[in-house]
């Protein structure tokens, strides 16, 4: 950011030198060639004074020109060229001076009908007093650059760093860190965006605080309400009626893996760090589901099956995986068709081509309509009569262990799961894809 700032800065402070500085230059430049001219001009007047001062009531000068005082007013190195009316002659020409002046600075000036003056001097010495006051200007403006430019770092640092800080602060907060920090920088807008932070820690960590009394509260109810439950199931184990024994065995079966869901839910609940899990197989994780769906599926006349590399691993969380590609497959089995496809592969993915772990679900129906698309993850939102809650959910579910969930394709439906990194022994062997 500090540097955004500074070149910024630095690129206005070029611009404006350099639109203010030539003109300048061009100015000095000018204006000592004007200072030499004067000066020529202010000497011939000063000549024609005296030698009209020498002419009759004729408009003549008889004799010849006295020159002692007009010579006096010729520069080192000059040459004067008089006209002036004599009585036999109509004009006499006299040089005053050197015989040739090169590369000459020349002025002249008109006395009457037959009288004029020329005055040559060189031009070297305007043109080394023209370099003297460009390099002058220059100088001033390298010297108000340098100004500007410390004035733009000492800025760019007490803007930046202060900004620095509160985005670093809004960081802390997302990732968790609820620390009050009193730091404030002497910029109201900066010391308000901190005040807001500090009202919104508090209220956040009050939330959190009471979210997680929350939870705990509704999964102890709801172990309670499955204990409950499982006791008469293991009453109904017991029926004479095999059929009987054989349902309810499967629906214990069914409540100890939803209590197992819980536990394991809630527990990750309270731990949100992701990147300080040991990773997981991740067809391990699948494996479960898929056999636990394959019967719904099954009965609506589809085939699930699953495919993949057995070696890959993540870190993440194996109940919030397994809870997400739960919602994928019944949101598969209500709003899709034909063979769904669960796929887990190697990929590489970001600017930085990190690798990630891929779980694909793919079906054969129709796929998302173009207006549904761009809301299908939002809360509430659904376009079947459905609660809209399912992929909002399960998105959650994946963020909160650092992965993603997408819709990679839209007709037939794809689903992509990043899980995250996986070993280092699986990257170094090289494996993976690319994403499609």
């Amino acid at each position: 950011m500090r540097r955004r700032i500074l070149r910024s800065m630095l690129t206005v402070l070029t611009l404006t030198t350099v639109v203010l500085g030539l003109p300048l230059v061009y100015t000095a430049w000018l204006w000592v060639e004007d200072i030499t001219r004067n000066d020529l001009r202010d000497r011939l007047d000063r000549m024609a004074v005296e030698i009209i001062a020498q002419e009759q009531d004729t408009g003549t000068v008889p004799g010849e020109l006295d020159t002692r005082a007009v010579g006096t007013l010729v520069p080192d190195g000059g040459k004067l060229t008089i006209v002036y009316p004599a009585p036999l002659d109509s004009a006499v020409r006299m040089d005053i001076g050197v015989d040739r002046v090169s590369d000459p600075l020349v002025e002249s000036l008109s006395m009457g009908e037959r009288g004029s003056l020329r005055l040559e001097v060189p031009s070297g010495p305007m043109h080394s007093m023209q370099r003297q006051a460009v390099g002058a200007v220059a100088l001033a403006v390298l010297a108000s650059l340098t100004a500007a430019v410390t004035v733009a770092v000492v800025t760019a640092r007490r803007v930046a760093d202060p900004l620095s800080d509160v985005a670093a602060r809004a960081a802390r907060l997302a990732e968790g860190d609820f620390r009050a920090d009193n730091r404030r920088h002497g910029i109201a807008e900066l010391d308000r965006v901190s005040d807001v932070l500090d009202a919104a820690t508090v209220e956040i960590a009050g939330r959190l605080q009471r979210e997680h009394a929350l939870v705990a509260d509704v999964s102890h109810q709801l172990r309670s309400r499955l204990t409950a439950v499982r006791l008469r199931l293991d009453e109904l184990s017991v029926h004479a009626d095999p059929d009987v024994v054989q349902e309810a065995e499967a629906a214990m079966a069914q409540v100890d893996r939803l209590t197992g869901a819980i536990d394991d839910l809630v527990r990750a609940a309270r731990d949100d760090d992701a990147a300080d899990r040991d990773p997981v197989p991740v067809m391990d994780e699948l494996r479960g589901v898929i056999a636990e769906w394959a019967h719904p599926f099954r009965d609506a006349g589809r085939v699930l099956t699953l495919l993949g590399d057995e070696s890959l691993r993540a870190p993440i969380t194996g109940s919030r995986l397994r809870e997400a590609l739960a919602v994928l497959l019944d949101n598969a089995l209500h709003h899709g068709d034909g063979t769904c496809t669960v796929s887990v592969r190697l990929v590489h993915g970001g600017r930085a081509r990190v690798p990630l772990v891929c779980v694909e679900v793919a079906d054969q129906g129709d796929g998302v309509s173009d207006e549904l698309a761009p809301h299908i993850f939002d809360r509430g939102f659904s376009g079947a009569g459905s609660t809209g809650v399912g992929l909002a959910l399960a998105r959650a579910l994946v963020e909160a262990d650092g992965g993603r969930l997408e819709l990679q394709r839209r007709r037939p439906a794809l689903f992509a799961l990043f899980l995250g990194a996986p070993t280092p022994n699986r990257v170094a062997a090289g494996v993976g894809a690319e994403p499609r």
